[in-house]
């Protein structure tokens, strides 16, 4: 594996472990530890802890695995924005990302994917 493959395999298990591991956690300690729904203030997160309140142990597995991969199919979208494999719409702009000043190769997406098919499917 090159110097450049090598530090976008890292760049992806950081944004993987920091954003997707990270936020199912919060989610998950958000929905078990709130006490009563009722007692939260805002209206949107009462609403949906009324929601996982009322699911089966299953389903709230379930309900996560759905959160989950909906963070990776954002993040993967938004890495295929920035190696160039995806577009915008009505949008001209060519972003580019950098590690340590080297282009990332327009691989970021396909890495990203990899690396979850990898190490993170059941």
């Amino acid at each position: 594996m090159d110097y450049m493959n090598e530090m976008n395999v890292e760049f992806i298990k950081s944004l993987y472990d920091s954003i997707v591991e990270e936020n199912i956690q919060l989610y998950q300690e958000e929905f078990s530890n709130t006490v009563d729904s009722n007692e939260v203030l805002d209206e949107y997160w009462s609403k949906v802890l009324n929601f996982y309140e009322d699911l089966s142990e299953e389903r709230k597995e379930i309900l996560m695995s759905i959160i989950k991969q909906t963070i990776i199919d954002t993040i993967s979208n938004v890495l295929g924005i920035i190696d160039g494999s995806s577009t915008l719409n009505d949008c001209d702009l060519e972003p580019k990302l950098l590690l340590d000043n080297k282009d990332t190769e327009n691989e970021l997406q396909d890495t990203f994917l990899a690396y979850i098919e990898e190490n993170h499917m059941k």
